[in-house]
């Protein structure tokens, strides 16, 4: 299962991502890591902006609402959404 913190507002969640993929998907959990595979190239902020992009369709947010708290320039970052999607984030990640 993936660890979801509460904090305020936010929940936050931690995922791995693989750029280059064949296709974007999330693709399950790993030691309580989201990991999702994006198309997009890991240069100019692409793969960044499709990880929010695949979020925010996933859990049906405005992609302003999904943010990458930490591990902008690594495969493993920090993302943060509305405490009010929680029910959405805890269904998809069944």
């Amino acid at each position: 299962m993936v660890a979801l913190t509460r904090d305020g507002e936010r929940v936050r969640f931690t995922v791995r991502v693989t750029p280059r993929a064949s296709a974007n998907a999330l693709s399950g959990e790993r030691d309580g890591v989201l990991l999702v595979r994006v198309t997009a190239p890991p240069a100019d902020g692409a793969a960044n902006a499709a990880v929010i992009a695949l979020l925010a369709k996933s859990l049906a947010l405005p992609p302003t609402a999904v943010r990458i708290e930490r591990g902008g320039a690594g495969r493993v970052k920090r993302i943060s959404v509305p405490a009010n999607a929680a029910a959405r984030l805890e269904h998809v990640l069944k």
